[in-house]
């Protein structure tokens, strides 16, 4: 009898200290709040030349003329040949990759929108909203909001420099955490995407804020040093672009 007290007594100990929250410095929780993922856009430039790159392997170059969407998502592009001057339209069935720039008057939005909270200045940098590079489209098959049948889309892929393992996608229709304002003042608190696609192996899903500790598992659960250094009870979903960057480092080694 004295046995099976002391091991259930072992037994809860040991539980309790595996539930036990880690405790962050000030400086690490800085880090983790820093946004790693490119900002996301929602249309392409039709003044700059778009590339596209069709699942056969061919190249095409022009631009962006129109674009249909479902949801927000990219399903079918028009684009003008450089070359030939021709309008061609490809389905998101057709296209394995599509490179584009984003409009001037959604960077000066973007930026508008920086300087109106507060939090950006610590947690983001501006040149994410201002840089001219080529934004990265990906065809992905997936379920919009987890709830439609499965179809092809062209999604932008948000966190390029470390997608190897878990890739994020740009949720166009994705919603903001609240914060206060007064007398038209820049904003306090808030400001947080509430959801993103996300691609661990063959899964593609929409990840949303509400659901993130029912997922932790799902994209860190392989990992145990990871999981001992940052368990789920110890984490926000303000830190998911630091906690995938950091997964994707400790698990290449």
């Amino acid at each position: 009898m004295k046995l099976k007290t002391l091991l259930l007594t072992l037994c809860l100990a040991g539980t309790a200290t595996f539930a036990q929250k880690v405790k962050y410095s000030k400086e690490d929780i800085k880090k983790m709040e820093t946004y790693l993922f490119n900002e996301g856009f929602n249309t392409p430039s039709p003044k700059k030349t778009s590339t596209i790159v069709l699942k056969d392997g061919t190249s095409h170059k022009g631009f962006c003329g129109k674009i249909e969407t479902k949801k927000g998502q990219i399903y079918e592009v028009s684009l003008k040949d450089s070359i030939t001057k021709k309008n061609e339209v490809f389905n998101a069935e057709q296209i394995n990759e599509m490179y584009v720039y984003p409009t001037n008057a959604e960077k000066i939005a973007k930026v508008g929108k920086y300087m109106g909270n507060i939090r950006n200045f610590g947690t983001k940098k501006l040149t994410k909203n201002t840089a001219g590079g080529r934004i990265h489209f990906v065809n992905q098959t997936v379920s919009l909001k987890n709830k439609k049948d499965d179809k092809e889309f062209l999604m932008q892929l948000i966190n390029p420099e470390f997608s190897d393992i878990i890739s994020v996608y740009h949720d166009p229709r994705a919603k903001e955490t609240g914060g206060f304002s007064m007398m038209g003042s820049p904003q306090l608190g808030g400001g947080v995407i509430k959801s993103y696609y996300v691609k661990k192996g063959d899964k593609v899903m929409w990840l949303h804020k509400d659901d993130f500790e029912d997922h932790y598992d799902f994209l860190f659960g392989d990992n145990t040093e990871f999981m001992k250094k940052y368990p789920k009870n110890s984490v926000e979903w303000d830190y998911l672009s630091f906690l995938i960057n950091e997964y994707t480092a400790m698990s290449n080694g």
